[in-house]
């Protein structure tokens, strides 16, 4: 029988879901008392459910640190269900860097901080993380992007959210977790699908999950253990995220990646050619070379390398191979 068939109650069924959830908490040493959801809709849900569930009341204030496109999202879906304050925003500087976190002017009072661990668009990512100013406000992360590309201390966060296409597992799951806590004192207008307390109850099973996908995270994560864990699974990004930019940054001004270099993402890495004339033409050349999705996003124009886990390091080598050949072919200037 395919998991897809199973009844999401059955035992066959319970067991894939603790076993993914108990994989996940050694991966990233997640403490007891916090708890793990797989839930559906997408991070993109997350940024309406955490502040119904974190906030008592739509006047309650939360700090967000908008960093890029995805920060920005969650920060506008949030003035539906709480006060929430932009301290510092990176839109100026076309998202290219990551404030001084000692000098954000946090807001006396806040439910929670909120960061996008890591920037899609944009190639901005935290290495380091704020601490709240205040005594019981917690600090809340988007992580879909970077979510077990490293090892994370998990105590230093009131609760991350990740959608797992990026690097766990096919669309469709949302996996949060969220110290224990904080759970139980959602707003009274939370839909029922958005209350954590409804989810945490249930063992994530309150109505069928998308079981298929929760079956696909878990061989990911026995395949991130089997590796070594993520600490080693870092050392590979690392070694791959270097390779690229050292290219880049090594190409005498032909290639620039926008991004200030203590904070370039390890996972999606933004370039540009000084000759933009040029770009559409990389893009083709590459295709035919077995490379694609190298466009950069449309709001920000130029190329973007994803190279999330799945990718790898061959590959990093072929684009930089195809990167220099390129280059001594069009650089006649």
């Amino acid at each position: 029988m395919s998991v897809m068939e199973m009844s999401h109650r059955g035992k066959e069924f319970l067991s894939i879901i603790q076993k993914a959830e108990s994989d996940l908490r050694s991966l990233l040493y997640i403490p007891p008392d916090y708890t793990i959801l797989f839930l559906q809709g997408g991070a993109t849900t997350q940024f309406a459910a955490a502040p119904l569930n974190l906030c008592s009341s739509p006047t309650d204030a939360v700090d967000y640190i908008v960093t890029g496109s995805w920060g920005d999202k969650a920060f506008k879906e949030a003035a539906k269900y709480c006060n929430p304050k932009s301290i510092w925003s990176g839109k100026s500087d076309k998202y290219t860097k990551i404030p001084n976190f000692d000098s954000l002017n946090q807001t006396p009072g806040a439910k929670f901080l909120h960061i996008c661990a890591n920037e899609t668009i944009h190639g901005v990512e935290f290495k380091s993380y704020p601490t709240p100013a205040g005594q019981n406000e917690v600090l809340v992360a988007d992580m879909s992007s970077n979510f077990c590309s490293k090892p994370v201390d998990v105590t230093k966060f009131g609760m991350i959210y990740a959608g797992a296409q990026k690097n766990v597992g096919p669309s469709g799951v949302t996996i949060v977790i969220i110290r224990s806590d904080l759970i139980g004192n959602a707003q009274a207008i939370t839909p029922v699908m958005l209350d954590y307390k409804i989810h945490a109850d249930n063992n994530s099973l309150y109505n069928t999950p998308p079981c298929y996908g929760i079956y696909m995270c878990g061989l990911v994560f026995e395949d991130l253990v089997e590796q070594g864990g993520l600490a080693e699974v870092e050392k590979k990004n690392v070694r791959k995220g270097s390779l690229l930019y050292d290219a880049i940054d090594g190409s005498k001004g032909f290639f620039r990646c926008p991004v200030e270099k203590s904070v370039r993402s390890l996972m999606n890495v933004p370039f540009t050619l000084a000759k933009p004339e040029l770009e559409a033409e990389f893009v083709k050349e590459a295709a035919k070379e077995k490379m694609v999705q190298l466009k950069g996003h449309r709001s920000v124009g130029g190329m973007r390398a994803s190279i999330y886990n799945a990718m790898p390091l061959a590959g990093v080598e072929k684009l930089v191979a195809f990167m220099k050949d390129f280059q001594a072919r069009h650089d006649h200037a």
